[in-house]
């Protein structure tokens, strides 16, 4: 929700805390003066103002004395609850953050906020637990989706090896059905495999290694040249070299996604890919670009949701099976990075990855391709 911004919190406890003490040295002062008017140290004149009576050198001194108190009381009271403030609200800017890095994808992460149990450490540990709780229910279904996905293989794999024999028997007559059937099961045997890689990089069960992703760039951009000629676009790879950690296999699948989306949702002819790579402070950015039809600033957020492609995008010789982009969200969130996707002036996407940017090995050699 959109809201104008305000004072924070910090602010107006400063402040709540300086007028408050600002008060109560001003009834301080007042019940002084007072306890000085009635011992006869003070007396009003004809206006009812406050004077001193002849010979009281200490009452003489009393106005500028009280005047001094409250500009000091006044500045301790700001410094004061300034920093009283931010220790009170300390862990609560800990669970806001925290809160911030569940919102980006990390469900692992936990608040854990140390000491003695108060406000702010039941607030915590009850955001800990529904952590833990989503965590196991979404681990759950992760489980489900890959195990079914991977029963699903052997069936589908024996239905593809019958069809493949009957197209492939010369003294049977094509048959439209059996193509339709083996198109249909071709699908199938995608869907399951995109099932199991989006189950995998979800679990970040993989190892770990030095990548470099221009390389990565350039090879799904070798791979798929005939893919785009086929459609008439003119693919590009270019770039510096970018270093990263990670599992070579899913950042291969990651770039080779963004490359086939790329290609497949384009122009109709004479469309362009751009894929190109460089280095900014403490990551490493991977960037494909493509021409296209404009697309609906909402409809852009959806595309990264599986199953889910804006209508304008679809095309009817390669629809693909709708986990192209969320593969690449979700490997990318496990190699820690972040993904963005925004629509281009002039039609297409711009859809780029940071990733954190890893040093090259002690001998000076950049990460090779595996």
């Amino acid at each position: 929700m959109d809201r104008a911004p305000g004072p924070s919190v910090r602010l107006k406890l400063t402040l709540s805390y300086a007028g408050f003490l600002m008060v109560a040295g001003a009834l301080l002062l007042a019940a002084m003066g007072a306890f000085l008017l009635r011992q006869g140290w003070l007396e009003t004149n004809a206006q009812g103002a406050w004077v001193a009576t002849p010979g009281t050198d200490f009452v003489r001194g009393f106005a500028p004395l009280a005047a001094a108190v409250m500009i000091f009381l006044l500045i301790f009271g700001l410094l004061g609850g300034w920093i009283l403030a931010g220790r009170m609200l300390a862990p609560l800017d800990r669970v806001t953050r925290a809160t911030r890095t569940v919102a980006n994808g990390s469900i692992s992460h936990r608040i854990r906020l140390p000491g003695r149990q108060d406000e702010f450490r039941e607030l915590a540990d009850a955001f800990d637990m529904m952590l833990t709780r989503l965590e196991a229910h979404v681990a759950e279904q992760r489980r489900f989706a890959a195990n079914a996905s991977h029963e699903l293989r052997t069936p589908l794999s024996i239905s593809k090896s019958l069809l493949d024999v009957a197209r492939a028997d010369p003294d049977r007559a094509t048959d439209p059905l059996i193509d339709r059937l083996h198109s249909v099961n071709t699908r199938a045997i995608d869907l399951t495999e995109a099932l199991l890689l989006l189950s995998r990089a979800d679990r970040r069960s993989f190892t770990r290694e030095h990548v470099d992703l221009s390389l990565m760039a350039e090879e799904a951009a070798e791979a798929l040249l005939p893919l785009a000629e086929q459609h008439d676009v003119t693919l590009e790879a270019d770039g510096d070299i970018a270093p990263t950690i990670g599992s070579p296999a899913l950042l291969l699948q990651l770039t080779t996604n963004l490359a086939h989306n790329a290609i497949v949702h384009n122009l109709p002819e004479h469309g362009s890919v751009w894929m190109t790579t460089g280095v900014r402070p403490g990551t490493v950015v991977l960037t494909v670009e493509n021409t296209g039809e404009p697309l609906a600033p909402e409809v852009v957020p959806t595309l990264t949701e599986p199953f889910q492609r804006g209508t304008e995008r679809v095309r009817t010789d390669h629809a693909g099976v709708g986990l192209g982009l969320a593969i690449v969200k979700s490997i990318t969130h496990a190699h820690d990075g972040t993904l963005t996707i925004a629509p281009r002036s002039a039609g297409g996407l711009r859809i780029t990855v940071e990733l954190p940017r890893a040093s090259p090995h002690r001998d000076g050699r950049v990460p090779h391709r595996p």
